[in-house]
């Protein structure tokens, strides 16, 4: 009877320990299940994509990076739980998710849309002390010789064009998303009062933008403020004298339960939100677009750097 008892008593030990086994395998698998990154259609997206992907590495958390989508379709997939992190602009969730026009500084740009997509579900850590926001650009020399350094004179010089030399009307460069954006060309067209023809809208994609000024190709593009080939061509970045483009802060933005499972994750984002500025952003995408390096290379020199690899 006793050997009867020591026998139960031992099962009852190993059947607990084997459950609490399984249940701490599942825990650790849950845990590791990778999380999605998405990330957009060019080089200042693609480097903070692989930066991400390689620093959460060492924290031993698993990422699943998917490039090149649009603004929208990232923000559709992050409410459908399909995606986890991304890198956003705070000019890009005030003005076309939540579709708010109102003027504000970079401060009121983010506390709002921080805010509002709360209540999404979508949590936005600390915003890097970068502004990527839109202007436009021409070569240096042409813009100096034609004396234009606004955007409003811009469009003077495009317009008395049409109306004096219609067969040698100037073409600007836009990226497709801009056209069709709630915050791009419609708005700021009526914001100028700049009329163009069809055929003096050339879309493609945002890297070839800057090669078709560079070269000649279009009389002016929308660029990005932080593009390393801004300064690596040099082109004249033209001034948005009337306010028309929004603080574009980019910051890491979590969905609010993957956080609250991860809570590691988000001092491991701000961390890599704090190292970013203007000048350093710039310095790595011309890495990439003019010295031809890889995202990826770009991305484990700059841990490297910073002592996060």
């Amino acid at each position: 009877m006793i050997k009867l008892k020591q026998r139960y008593l031992q099962w009852r030990r190993t059947a607990k320990f084997s459950v609490l086994s399984a249940l701490l395998l599942t825990s650790v698998t849950v845990h590791a299940a990778p999380l999605v990154l998405a990330s957009k259609n060019f080089t200042e997206q693609h480097i903070l994509s692989a930066i991400t992907v390689q620093y959460l590495a060492t924290k031993g958390i698993n990422v699943i990076p998917k490039t090149d989508l649009a603004s929208t379709i990232i923000r559709n997939a992050m409410l459908n739980k399909q995606v986890d992190i991304a890198w956003e602009y705070t000019g890009t969730s005030l003005i076309v998710y939540n579709h708010i026009h109102d003027a504000m500084s970079a401060e009121e740009t983010y506390n709002t849309v921080k805010k509002l997509d709360a209540k999404q579900g979508i949590v936005w850590l600390e915003p890097a002390k970068m502004n990527n926001t839109y202007a436009f650009a021409m070569q240096r020399t042409r813009a100096e010789k034609e004396n234009i350094s606004t955007l409003s004179q811009l469009v003077e010089r495009i317009t008395k064009i049409q109306k004096t030399d219609a067969k040698h009307n100037w073409m600007v460069a836009f990226d497709p998303e801009f056209v069709n954006r709630s915050d791009g060309l419609k708005p700021m067209q009526d914001t100028y009062q700049l009329n163009l023809e069809r055929p003096q809208i050339r879309q493609m994609d945002p890297g070839l933008v800057y090669n078709a000024i560079r070269d000649g190709f279009v009389d002016a593009g929308l660029i990005y403020t932080t593009d390393g080939r801004v300064n690596g061509f040099d082109l004249k970045v033209l001034e948005d004298d009337k306010g028309f483009f929004p603080s574009y802060a980019v910051t890491p933005t979590v969905r609010a339960e993957v956080l609250n499972a991860t809570p590691e994750l988000a001092d491991a984002l701000n961390t890599l939100s704090r190292l970013l500025d203007n000048d350093v952003i710039s310095a790595l995408n011309a890495k990439v677009d003019i010295e031809h390096q890889s995202a990826e290379r770009v991305a484990t020199q700059f841990l490297k750097d910073n002592g996060l690899l």
